[in-house]
């Protein structure tokens, strides 16, 4: 495949930022510049000989390993690059690294491009002088590397002496001896570091705050930003900088005052990229491997020819987005792909004929290897010679065992807020962990065998959410059994054909708040089951409630399901790889399931992992069992290592049983810790995951720019991969089943909209998204619970009984400019004076309902008794109240003989939103895009043809109007329903406050 730049070089020009990939420093010169226009993203190739001058100044150019990509905000875009690097393991020969610090630079103006870069190569040139290593540019492998040791400056403020980082993870020393033992403590993630990792808590243990970002340019690299300015005399004479405080603001640019709310929360955005990509240290690249791929996985032979971005697995390829625009510009040489999830190596030593007695050091120990941990902000150094050990004993044979995580890029996010599946047969979560086995000198010899085992995990295959508010929330069961039973089918049909065969490992608990959920998905994989065609593509199912098993601590009970399923592992195998040659494929894979799929799912998947290592040795000629070193301390320690990465993507911390995993030991400080963890969680899914959430879902292009727009109206995120069009017009549809019981009433039109949830009122503290049905005699207002896909009640009106409809201007909140705007705010209030064939009809076997002002619990069932209940409604105006038949659940009023007028309001959503969907835009009714795709009415547009399709059924159905003209009717009224300046009046100042306090949490 073409090769990638090793390295780039970035300078700001006059009239771009040029960048100049390079692949190697005998290249250097004939590499080809790609430039970035100032003001959008443009990019474009320019000749090696227009380069200015600025390249061969330190102070005005800085090198970068590898470019992420672009992140633009309508006209403003930033330049992420990878300013600093780890290699954490070397596969088939070749390096892999782990992306620890990023550079964001400006793409908007000259001022501010020039000021970031020069700001970035200070910085990297003063830690150069200060840490680079006499050997560092002794070859060219080894000029790659980042130049000394590093920090990450959310995560780990320093390095403390004992060799652990302050995120609880540990330091290889690559002078470790072979008996040297890796210490890593969870306990610092909640103690130390406050479980900052990848999230910001310690900014709420921290005196100023957020307050700190507001003096930080954020366009820079992490020393620009802790306002680093190194006084080079002082150095000079005192061998350390003096740092002085320079505060400083964002340098948005001038141009364009676009957005408010998206340039509002532009530095925030910028600030938690810089953290996601390059401090949370989670992000793994290779320029010469695909580490996207399984064994069992690989690309076909033909793409050998291609990028190594069309090569790797779509699924994993978390900047796609981002380098998009050197994709499209065909810089091939720039579009460096990244993986999100963990890489770890771990060197170790066998006995064929292990020694009866004790004749000296254990053998089967850990050999650290100089890459063993991706934990270390150490420079990489190349791997160390073999050296013969006077001891070596001829039967010992020295393997490497690597895992590598990948968390897939669908349904991508943190816990609580991205749970269970989506409509596409995507889960949260979802891990695919493949532990490799191989010799030491597997790339000398070339019969040596490669041994790979995949396991996954994932959550629920169910639609379900769970509150963040609480620490242990029950699971909240969404949507009907057939579109759970759909979902689970298209996420198990897409995993079959990626892996084969399939087991369930269930590990949830069978009482308490966890067994429903249990329960729904036995019974949905049991339909599942029933309708397979044949016995292969059935889906094993094994429930084991891991803590029932393991109560008292007793985490070693777990080998009693590893005897469960003992016989299921032999039989799906390794994938075996000699040569470069596929010689056996894992015909299987195991999906294990907790709640979170992080702690208990860890310790069983490292039991898993085990016995497949110990088969897999014992193929070779080893026998784990008769090993002198019995406490494998390096298997343990990098499947922890493994298990705290993914739990810190997902849920901020560490994962809990960790002490376990490490040390196959329970005891009380363990359990104190995981508690310490709990806390911590709670914490960051009560406050610091929203808007990670909303710039992961941005960064990763599942939504626009208004997506900021939103947050800044609720401080919450909505999930990009919930079709809402689909939704509502399931709906709409559902609704006009269950409400519409004469057949004879023709079906005009169904829009869903906002109504107040207090019914006849316009001002209300609460909306909700309802559907409004239309046939040529009634119209029906119909409340839905969207979670159960039910009609909570419905309201009929008389389309005779009409009196006015008016629409306008409807602003029901100042809080937010989007809520502000008046042309995207207007709907609709439809007046009427109530008769006897108006009824209202609450649904009891919904929940929970409202009844006559008060609360009736659920009886069970369906929604089917909307239509009986309509049929009654007809029953009672003709008979009198008495003709109601009896029993029939719901609640049916006779209206009064001269009531007074009711109002139904209905509100506009908002055409626009920040789902991406290129399929959709905004014009005018029929008109087309180039896809072929039908335009999206405004929203003024769709409350007009709602008005004019009511006032013209309306007229039809009121004779005293038959044979006016309709402009004398004048039904319709346009006018404010609350302007702009009612609203700001009655917006109380507690309201105000609720919204700052939230947007100083969130926000």
């Amino acid at each position: 495949m073409p090769g990638l730049a090793r390295k780039v070089v970035i300078c700001a020009a006059v009239d771009g930022l040029i960048l100049q990939p390079l692949a190697s420093k005998k290249d250097q010169r004939s590499s080809p510049l790609v430039k970035l226009k100032y003001g959008d993203a443009s990019i474009s190739s320019v000749s090696r000989d227009s380069a200015p001058d600025i390249l061969k100044s330190t102070n005005s150019s800085f090198e970068a390993f590898g470019i992420v990509g672009l992140v633009t905000v309508f006209s403003y875009s930033y330049l992420i690059s990878i300013t600093r690097r780890q290699q954490v393991a070397q596969i088939r020969g070749q390096p892999i690294y782990v992306v620890t610090e990023v550079a964001l630079t400006p793409c908007s103006s000259r001022e501010d491009a020039s000021d970031a870069v020069a700001k970035t190569a200070i910085a990297m040139s003063t830690r150069a002088a200060g840490h680079l290593s006499s050997d560092e540019s002794s070859s060219e492998d080894e000029s790659d590397a980042p130049a000394g040791p590093e920090v990450a400056d959310e995560v780990a403020d320093e390095v403390a002496d004992d060799g652990v980082d302050h995120d609880g993870e540990a330091e290889w020393s690559t002078a470790a001896t072979p008996n040297t033992t890796a210490r890593s403590s969870i306990a610092e993630d909640v103690i130390s570091r406050r479980g900052s990792y990848g999230r910001f808590a310690q900014r709420w243990f921290s005196r100023s705050g957020w307050a700190q970002d507001q003096k930080r340019s954020m366009g820079l690299s992490p020393e620009q930003t802790e306002h680093a300015v190194i006084d080079s005399g002082a150095a000079a004479g005192a061998g350390k900088g003096q740092v002085k405080s320079v505060p400083r603001t964002f340098p948005l640019p001038s141009n364009v005052a676009e957005n408010e709310a998206a340039i509002g929360l532009l530095p925030k955005l910028l600030r938690t990229t810089q953290i996601f990509f390059g401090s949370s240290r989670t992000f793994y690249f290779s320029y010469d491997y695909d580490i996207t791929r399984s064994a069992a996985n690989p690309k076909v032979p033909a793409a050998s020819l291609v990028p190594l971005y069309n090569h790797v697995d779509p699924m994993y390829f978390w900047n796609r987005n981002t380098i998009q625009p050197f994709i499209d510009a065909g810089v091939d040489s720039l579009a460096l792909p990244l993986m999100q999830g963990f890489v770890g190596q771990r060197s170790f030593t066998v006995d064929s004929n292990p020694p009866q007695t004790d004749d000296g050091a254990p053998k089967g120990s850990v050999e650290l290897s100089d890459f063993g941990s991706n934990k270390s902000d150490s420079t990489p150094a190349s791997p160390r010679p073999e050296k013969a050990s006077p001891d070596t004993r001829p039967s010992e044979k020295k393997f490497d065992i690597t895992i590598i995580s990948r968390r897939s890029t669908k349904r991508a996010g943190l816990r609580y807020l991205r749970r269970g599946i989506d409509e596409a047969g995507n889960v949260a979560n979802s891990v695919e962990s493949e532990q490799i086995l191989s010799p030491s000198d597997a790339m000398s010899d070339p019969t040596a065998k490669i041994y790979s085992f995949v396991q996954i995990r994932g959550s629920f295959p169910l639609f379900f959410t769970q509150s963040p508010y609480s620490l242990k929330p029950a699971p909240v069961m969404q949507h009907s059994p057939d579109s759970n039973f759909a979902a689970l089918k298209k996420h198990f049909d897409g995993l079959r054909k990626r892996y084969g065969s399939l087991q369930i490992v269930n590990l949830v608990e069978k009482h308490g708040v966890e067994a429903p959920i249990g329960r729904r998905y036995e019974e949905t994989v049991q339909r599942l089951n029933e309708q397979a065609g044949s016995e292969a593509e059935k889906v094993a199912y094994e429930w084991f409630d891991f803590h029932a098993v393991c109560r008292g601590m007793k985490f070693e009970n777990v080998s009693f399901l590893l005897q469960i399923l003992g016989s299921k592992l032999d039989s799906l195998g390794s994938t075996v790889e000699v040569d470069g040659v596929v010689t056996a494929k894992q015909s299987g894979v195991l999906r294990t399931n907790c709640m979170d799929c992080l702690d208990r799912t860890n310790v069983c998947q490292s039991s898993f992992a085990k016995h497949m290592l110990d088969l897999q040795l014992r193929a070779e000629g080893f026998d784990m069992a008769a090993q002198a070193d019995q406490e494998n301390a390096w298997f343990n320690t990098l499947w922890a290592d493994n298990g705290d990465a993914i739990s810190k993507q997902y849920a901020s911390t560490g994962a809990m049983k960790g002490d376990y995993t490490r040390t196959r030991k329970r005891n009380y400080r363990g359990a104190l810790t995981d508690a310490g963890l709990s806390l911590t969680r709670l914490f960051n899914g009560m406050f610091n995951d929203f808007f990670l959430q909303t710039t992961i879902d941005f960064l990763l292009g599942n939504v626009t720019s208004l997506v900021f727009e939103e947050f800044e109206a609720n401080m919450m995120t909505k999930d990009p991969a919930v079709s809402m069009l689909k939704m509502r017009e399931q709906a709409i549809e559902l609704c006009q089943k269950r409400v519409i019981a004469d057949e004879a009433e023709e079906f005009i039109g169904g829009w869903t909209l906002l109504t107040p949830q207090v019914p006849d009122t316009i001002r209300a503290a609460s909306f909700e998204e309802a559907v409004l049905l239309l046939t040529d005699v009634a119209l029906y207002l119909c409340r839905f619970d969207w979670n159960l896909d039910k009609v909570s009640s419905f309201e009929r009106v008389d389309l005779a009984h009409v009196q006015k409809i008016k629409f306008g201007t409807y602003i029901t909140s100042t809080i937010s400019p989007a809520q502000v705007d008046e042309m995207r705010n207007v709907g609709l209030v439809i007046e009427y004076k109530p008769g006897s064939t108006d009824i209202t009809r609450v649904n009891t076997r919904s929940m929970s309902t409202t009844v006559s002002g008060k609360t009736a619990q659920s009886r069970g069932g369906g929604a089917d008794e909307v239509a009986v209940a309509a049929a009654a409604a007809e029953a009672e105006t003709k008979s009198g109240p008495s003709a109601a038949p009896t029993g029939i659940a719901g609640f049916l009023t006779r209206r009064p003989q001269a009531p007074p007028p009711r109002k139904i309001a209905l509100k506009a959503l908002y055409s626009q939103t920040s789902v991406a969907d290129p399929t959709a835009r905004v014009g005018s009714p029929g008109e087309h895009d180039g896809g072929g795709a039908i335009a999206r009415l405004t929203e003024i547009q769709e409350v007009v043809v709602i008005a004019a399709e009511l006032e013209r059924l309306a007229i039809r159905n009121q004779p005293r109007l038959a044979g006016k003209k309709q402009d004398e009717v004048g039904l319709i009224e346009k006018g404010d329903i609350i302007s702009l300046a009612d609203a700001k009046r009655n917006t109380g100042l507690l309201e105000q406050l609720g919204h700052s306090i939230k947007k100083m949490v969130w926000a």
